[in-house]
């Protein structure tokens, strides 16, 4: 695709026309891209695409839209806190336990959680959530503490 030292590097120029043109490193341009003018975007209502899991949605005619001009913006609906908050406690007898994310070799380090206190405790690294059987009721599993 382009080198580290290209793609870095986009400098924005906003020429006579009012179009940006949008210069490389190495100095050849690559297009021109019009830009509305102020007038122009306060007559429309905002059209906002589509919304991404840290909550951008940015306006049809933001100029930070711009990296998507040659293929539309891809938002993968299946944010991993979601998924993560879809699987139920692991209920366990003892006080602590140790979280270790299923498998030694995925690279998710050894996390021992106190399950002292009710509720569910949460391992701070891939949010598998414990509870202790005998510290915590049916109606106290809303209750969720984070390990860090």
């Amino acid at each position: 695709m382009f080198s580290s030292s290209k793609s870095a590097a986009v400098l924005r120029m906003r020429g006579a026309t009012g179009a940006i043109a949008r210069r490389w490193k190495g100095g050849d341009e690559q297009k021109n891209v019009p830009v509305p003018s102020p007038n122009e975007m306060a007559q429309r209502p905002a059209e906002f695409d589509e919304l991404t899991h840290t909550g951008q949605a940015w306006d049809i005619a933001d100029w930070r839209r711009a990296r998507f001009e040659y293929m539309p913006k891809q938002v993968n609906p299946n944010i991993a806190a979601h998924l993560i908050a879809e699987l139920a406690p692991v209920p366990s007898e003892e006080r602590v336990v140790r979280c270790d994310g299923g498998h030694p070799a995925l690279g998710h380090p050894r996390v021992y959680i106190n399950l002292d206190k009710p509720g569910t405790h949460a391992c701070g690294y891939c949010g598998q959530r414990f509870y202790n059987v005998h510290m915590t009721k049916a109606e106290e599993l809303d209750i969720h503490h984070i390990q860090a």
